[in-house]
C-alpha cells in the first residue's frame, strides 16, 4: 500500500512541476515604454560594467549607441551652426 502512496506523490509532484512551468512560460506583454522604464530602473552594476567593456572593445557599438541617442533627441545628421563657421562673422566681438 505504501508503494501506491509514494507513486501517487511522485505523479502529483511531476504534474505540479509541469503545470507550474507552463504558467511561468507564458510571455508577459508590455509596451515599449514599460520595457524602457524597467530597463532604466533595473540597471545593475554588472550590466553597466559589461556595457562599458563592450564599448571599449567594440567602438562601433559605442558609436551606434550615440547614434540611437541622437535619433531619439532629433539631432542626428543635423549640421551644428558654429560661431566660427564660414560666413558666420560676429562683428560686435572685433576690437579693431
Amino acid at each position: 500500500m505504501s508503494d501506491w502512496i509514494g507513486l501517487g506523490f511522485f505523479v502529483l509532484l511531476i504534474f505540479g512541476v509541469l503545470v507550474g512551468l507552463k504558467i511561468l512560460s507564458k510571455p508577459r506583454v508590455s509596451t515599449n515604454d514599460e520595457f524602457e522604464r524597467n530597463a532604466a530602473e533595473n540597471a545593475t552594476l554588472l550590466g553597466s560594467g559589461v556595457n562599458a567593456i563592450n564599448g571599449m572593445l567594440n567602438p562601433e557599438c559605442a558609436k551606434g549607441k550615440t547614434a540611437v541617442e541622437e535619433v531619439k533627441k532629433g539631432t542626428y545628421n543635423k549640421k551644428k551652426e558654429d560661431a566660427k563657421g564660414i560666413g558666420n562673422y560676429n562683428i560686435e566681438d572685433n576690437d579693431d
